[in-house]
């Protein structure tokens, strides 16, 4: 039987679409799995594809008229539509099928409410576009709370780097005033975004073209916006059409002795 949202307010649509994918993530895992090859090493599962078909039963249900921007099957709607939904149904793929639980279903309202599902730790974290929770089974939401007292600090080192020569995050970790204050952590999935908008992670550097609208950092932005982190690009401006990159920090202390430090690369 198929459940109607249609009542619902963004934000329920967000966190029931992230946890039916999630759901489908963690029964095939383990799995023997058909791969879809996408060229240049990377590759899409079965479970990928199961997810966003759930995820999407979800969104259609809810809201039939939106557009949805999905990794696996593309856009669906007009591109340039008022709402627009971005799903990336297994962030960490290469995780998963290795048998590593490291991932994360990303679902976001493109600039409004936004869910990110750890289908392992049965944690869904989520924003209305103001303020910043996390929702497990059998407590109460909690309140997103950033602080850097971890000093851990999650950098994307996956290739390609596309703001080299100019800055590549790999050699952050190098800089003395990096290692100074902080201590390394590498994760291939925007949960390292949720970690930093809970207070688990101090901050989570990566290059890259502009991330705002894209389908694997959409929620993980959004939930660290609304939980008070300082969001911005490499250069240090604001994230959005001409940023570069991602720097996102518990408190505005962390994300200047960072931008120190990718000044200084």
């Amino acid at each position: 039987m198929t459940t109607s949202y249609t009542s619902s307010h963004d934000v329920d649509v967000a966190t029931t679409a992230a946890r039916a994918g999630a759901d489908v993530v963690r029964a095939l895992y383990g799995r023997r799995l058909a791969r879809v090859d996408k060229g240049a090493g990377d590759f899409a599962t079965t479970a990928d594809i199961e997810s966003e078909k759930a995820i999407l039963d979800v969104i259609r249900a809810a809201r039939p008229d939106d557009a949805v921007l999905g990794e696996e099957g593309g856009q669906r709607g007009a591109a340039d539509a008022a709402r627009q939904w971005l799903v990336d149904p297994l962030c960490g793929t290469l995780n998963y099928a290795v048998g590593t639980m490291l991932v994360a279903v990303n679902v976001a309202l493109r600039e409004g409410p936004a869910a990110v599902a750890d289908p392992f730790g049965g944690e869904v974290f989520f924003t209305d576009g103001e303020t910043a929770w996390v929702r497990q089974d059998g407590a109460d939401d909690a309140p997103l709370t950033p602080t850097p007292a971890t000093r851990l600090v999650d950098v994307n080192l996956d290739p390609p780097f596309p703001s080299a020569p100019g800055f590549r995050a790999v050699d952050l970790l190098a800089h003395p005033g990096f290692t100074g204050h902080f201590r390394p952590r590498v994760v291939s999935t925007t949960l390292a975004l949720a970690w930093v908008a809970a207070g688990r992670r101090a901050a989570y550097v990566t290059d890259g073209g502009d991330l705002s609208g894209s389908v694997h950092f959409g929620a993980g932005i959004a939930l660290c916006r609304a939980a008070g982190c300082v969001v911005t690009g490499i250069d240090g401006a604001p994230v959005g059409e001409t940023t570069q990159g991602l720097v996102a920090a518990a408190d505005a202390e962390t994300h200047a002795l960072l931008m120190s430090g990718i000044r200084g690369v």
